[in-house]
């Protein structure tokens, strides 16, 4: 954990990631507060998490859309993860062959204490072990895939946020949900539910 007892967030970045994979997460993460209202937002006061990106090299990436961003940290110097967020995008495609990658998703996902995935990153995990044997999701058009690279995950084609120790979540747009969820189960409801409220969403 970081200074203050927050849980470190390590959010991966890399060239072609979907925008909302990450910066839905990202933004739940970052405004969560254990204290309500809107002042509390304007410190670090009372917010249970560091939220963090991470790139392979620490240089600016390229997201899908052509979004340029620079992560904070570099594989060789972030810190350590307490939750892990593997997004998804065009890009999971090249990291799946990437050992670089993939050993830094083992290596830090191996030393969180809660790791997850938004749309297609749920293939990265797949590929790295995380979800053999256990039930996972993943973006609608990447569910066949899901199964093509570790047949023992039993695929759930219905749900938006699924969680079996490892917590995955169906694509885009879900990656909040399961972050709202993610801040419930860390948090309590109640600063589940102020959350969703200060980010204008609907909470399930």
């Amino acid at each position: 954990m970081s200074a203050g007892g927050r849980r470190n967030v390590g959010i991966l970045v890399f060239d072609s990631v979907e925008v909302l994979d990450f910066a839905g997460p990202f933004e739940v993460f970052s405004r969560t507060r254990t204290e309500p209202g809107v002042a509390s937002r304007m410190t670090d006061d009372s917010a249970p998490f560091r939220v963090f990106t991470v790139g392979r090299t620490g240089q600016p990436i390229s997201a899908v859309g052509g979004l340029r961003v620079t992560p904070d940290f570099g594989f060789h110097n972030a810190p350590q993860v307490d939750l892990l967020v593997v997004p998804g995008g065009f890009g999971v495609r090249a990291l799946l062959e990437d050992p670089e990658s993939l050993a830094w998703i083992q290596r830090a996902g191996r030393g969180a204490s809660t790791v997850t995935s938004v749309c297609t990153g749920a293939w990265l995990l797949a590929k790295t072990g995380f979800l053999a044997g256990k039930k996972a999701t993943t973006h609608w058009a990447g569910l066949d895939r899901l199964n093509e690279i570790d047949p023992s995950i039993q695929v759930d084609r219905e749900a938006r946020t699924v969680d079996d120790g490892i917590i995955t979540s169906a694509g885009v747009a879900a990656g909040i949900d399961m972050a709202l969820y993610v801040v419930e189960r860390l948090c309590g409801r109640s600063v589940a539910v102020e959350t969703a409220r200060y980010i204008d969403y609907p909470i399930r």
